[in-house]
């Protein structure tokens, strides 16, 4: 994927940014309706607060500062898209994104996690995106110096009597290493046996966690006595593909700098991260004084520095939260946005309501988006050699069926679209490698076949679906 450069005079020094500049909200809203169906309100918000992004960096500096990003909260029942729409976007734009449920927090002073592990977490999966995109860099590079370094223990130079060869011997010798290249490259060598100089695996870092919000402090101890617990190299034979992936290891360490990974990984955090705040409705409400309730105030109050802006000490360096991307969302069947503390309210400016889906919407769900759950099923059905065809009338029972249980028991969503989907293919799937007939078509009458006894017994249905 490339990713565009900013000019130096748009906002600050010369950045990595994510390709949102490319975008313009309708694109935005178009990619997003290839996987969710539905729910404009929403989608027309996320892709304005992501051009927002784009408008601010090309301001000038000392503005651009000022401008904080507009927080959204989205109001909806499960299985609507809430988490979906913020997932998609972030992946459509390359953007750090993290997904957690507000309701693991506590108050500072309560055993448990505290809000600033969330900004840490964040910078963690930053750090793991340049990386890889480092990697890919110097993938080449890497393969290079790898595949020489391999020949070089197929066919080690020193083996040569001394340096001064006869003109006849060099070319003899450059053969048999080109041969041995193109046997290495067409993978002939793989199982080969080879000595190879490697550094014995160590236990994994020992992490100290203090519930006091600063840091969960990894310590490696042979960065501090070499050595010590692991870190000494070793001769060990190998075969030649398992020493291919450790030098490509080694090669990456050496060619990557990750003092610049972990600086560029901190700018894009801070400039284009995003967090999906789910379950934020858990949260509200004031304090009761007694229960388990009582740090949920606590933890709103918490939350609001971080949202309105702070810094975070992480292991790669202070963050700032000031233009990070808040997503909040919830149900709110309890409790309502207005139960929020004011101060937390004022920062979601920004309130969508997301539909529940109905008959037309499921539909809809099972065939059009690209990762449809009816094509799912289909190529999940073809490796065992069996096609599978759905008829119009047995998705509209899918579909109605969906509803109707939604409406009867708990509403979840498009989520009971896979435990209706389920029960339907359970027999094929189960059959499937055994089945003589190698074509099967999935009508209306064999969805009700299906699931006539759940639907017909509500305590079975709220037991299995």
């Amino acid at each position: 994927m490339r990713l565009n450069l900013p000019k130096k005079n748009e906002f600050g020094p010369s950045r990595i940014w994510p390709r949102d500049e490319e975008l313009t909200p309708q694109e935005i809203v178009a990619e997003l309706d290839k996987y969710i169906i539905g729910q404009k309100a929403a989608k027309r918000a996320v892709a304005i607060a992501l051009r927002n992004r784009y408008r601010r960096r090309k301001l000038p500096p000392e503005l651009a500062d000022e401008i904080a990003p507009k927080n959204i909260l989205m109001i909806g029942p499960t299985g609507v898209g809430k988490t979906e729409i913020s997932r998609r976007l972030a992946k459509l734009t390359s953007s750090p994104f993290l997904k957690i449920e507000a309701s693991k927090f506590t108050e500072v002073g309560y055993v448990g996690r505290d809000v600033e592990s969330m900004i840490r977490d964040l910078v963690r999966i930053a750090v793991d995106m340049v990386r890889q995109e480092k990697i890919e860099e110097i993938k080449e590079k890497a393969e290079r110096n790898v595949e020489e370094k391999l020949l070089e223990l197929l066919l080690p130079s020193s083996r040569r009597r001394d340096n001064t060869f006869y003109e006849s011997e060099h070319v003899r010798f450059q053969e048999t290493k080109e041969k041995l290249r193109r046997q290495l490259r067409d993978g002939l060598l793989d199982d080969r046996m080879v000595e190879l100089e490697m550094k014995e695996k160590i236990s994994p870092p020992l992490e100290i966690f203090s519930n006091t919000g600063y840091e969960e402090i990894g310590i490696q101890i042979q960065e501090i006595i070499p050595g010590f617990l692991g870190g000494r190299s070793k001769r060990r034979r190998v075969r030649l593909h398992e020493a291919r992936e450790y030098l490509m290891e080694e090669e990456q360490k050496r060619l990557i700098d990750m003092d610049q990974v972990a600086k560029q990984a901190i700018e894009r955090v801070e400039q284009s991260g995003i967090i999906f705040l789910d379950e934020i409705d858990k949260i509200a409400g004031r304090e009761s004084g007694f229960g388990p309730d009582v740090s949920r105030e606590g933890v709103q109050r918490d939350l609001l520095p971080i949202i309105e802006g702070t810094t975070v000490s992480t292991r790669y360096g202070l963050v700032r939260t000031d233009h990070i991307l808040f997503i909040g969302a919830g149900a709110f069947h309890v409790s309502k946005p207005s139960d929020l503390i004011p101060e937390l309210q004022g920062r979601f400016p920004i309130r969508v309501e997301l539909t529940p889906l109905t008959k037309e919407d499921f539909i809809r769900i099972l065939t059009e988006p690209e990762n449809a759950l009816i094509k799912q099923y289909k190529a999940l059905m073809a490796t065992e050699g069996v096609e599978v065809d759905f008829t119009p009338e047995a998705i509209e029972e899918i579909a109605a069926i969906a509803e109707k249980i939604n409406e009867e028991d708990e509403n979840i969503g498009a989520r009971r679209l896979h435990t209706v989907m389920e029960k339907v293919m359970e027999e094929i799937s189960f059959e499937a490698p055994n089945i003589s007939s190698k074509r099967i078509i999935i009508d209306r009458s064999y969805v009700q076949k299906q699931l006539q006894d759940i639907i017909k017994n509500q305590d079975l249905r709220r037991f299995i679906l």
